[in-house]
């Protein structure tokens, strides 16, 4: 099927595109979600979103990039396994060991949430349905939307590197890969944008947070072997990221613009070829999903209404619902 760009397209013909696939989102949820609740945990732990949300809160204002490190734990969890909170384990050969997730974040904030969540409501919550809203309350707390967060999660027992180190997309794969990568989890072309794309370290939203510059190496010096940068970076934008990586140990913003608040700056960047990763500016430069990016960039508001849609669905990705499948950790470090 031919794929027209958006210099060719009408806007409004454009949106008329975004209003079909959001309907499509909404179809396609995985039939496990029938399982999980809003008012799951409302006779059991009333207090929990207020726990939660206070926690959260309190480490973003002490410490602002533990918003994107929330997220990425979350998008980390759901992208092995499931949404089943495998990813805080901490055991020799855990998913918590692998290479894909020696820079994550956050583990010690989530364990402390559960312990505060144990004081109140002993045996109840599980450290998947934590992580979740931890998410949901790290966006809010950059300026993101709010959405309801399903819950009846139960954890997982089984964590191994070595399927993060194979599922977990590493930053360079092209846009019929992640396409593959998303609807084997029931998600979308749409998901695939609105949670903007891929990086070194799987799924995760790239309005706010930061990369090591060790991952951007081979797109400012020998892209594709070429010894030359990539040329779909700005030139610009390009020597000013040389001279950052300059010692290859600093972090850069995936959000050039506005690190620090959750907007839809990402998309007019990519826009501009300033687009930090390769699977980034990817997204601009493939027509399947250059009329979503350009949709996203003109229509802010358009991008909080969906992210919430799509992270809702991210969080019902192969969950574990029955007393078979899973359990409620008393500590989200380690099985009961």
């Amino acid at each position: 099927m031919k794929c027209f760009s958006t210099n060719t397209l009408p806007m409004f013909v454009v949106l008329i595109f975004v209003t079909i696939l959001q309907l499509m989102n909404f179809s396609s949820a995985d039939s496990r979600q029938a399982f999980l609740s809003i008012e799951y945990y409302h006779k059991t732990c009333p207090q929990l979103e207020g726990i939660i949300q206070n926690k959260v809160s309190a480490m973003i204002n002490k410490d602002y990039t533990m918003a994107p490190s929330l997220l990425r734990l979350h998008f980390h969890d759901c992208a092995v396994r499931g949404c089943d909170g495998s990813v805080l384990l901490n055991h020799k050969g855990s998913e918590r060991s692998a290479a894909a997730s020696k820079t994550l974040r956050g583990f010690e904030a989530i364990q402390e949430i559960k312990a505060e969540v144990e004081k109140h409501c002993p045996k109840t919550v599980s450290c998947a349905d934590i992580l979740t809203a931890a998410a949901r309350d790290a966006t809010v707390g950059m300026g993101g939307p709010f959405w309801e967060v399903p819950f009846g999660r139960k954890d997982g027992r089984v964590s191994i590197a070595q399927e993060a180190d194979r599922l977990v997309p590493m930053g360079r794969e092209n846009i019929t890969t992640l396409v593959q990568f998303y609807q084997a989890r029931g998600l979308t072309l749409l998901d695939l944008v609105i949670l903007s794309g891929d990086s070194l370290s799987s799924l995760r939203a790239h309005t706010i947070g930061r990369s090591s510059c060790g991952s951007l190496q081979f797109r400012l010096y020998n892209f594709n072997g070429t010894r030359k940068p990539d040329p779909s970076i700005d030139v610009k934008y390009l020597n000013y990221l040389k001279r950052k990586c300059r010692w290859g140990s600093e972090l850069v913003d995936l959000d050039a613009t506005t690190p620090r608040r959750f907007d839809a700056a990402y998309y007019t960047n990519l826009q501009k070829k300033m687009g930090l990763l390769y699977t980034d500016q990817a997204l601009y430069s493939d027509p399947r999903t250059e009329p979503l990016v350009t949709a996203m960039a003109t229509q802010p508001s358009l991008f909080f209404q969906q992210f919430s849609v799509s992270m809702v669905k991210l969080g019902n990705v192969q969950v574990l619902t029955g007393k078979r499948e899973g359990e409620i950790r008393r500590n989200c470090n380690f099985v009961n």
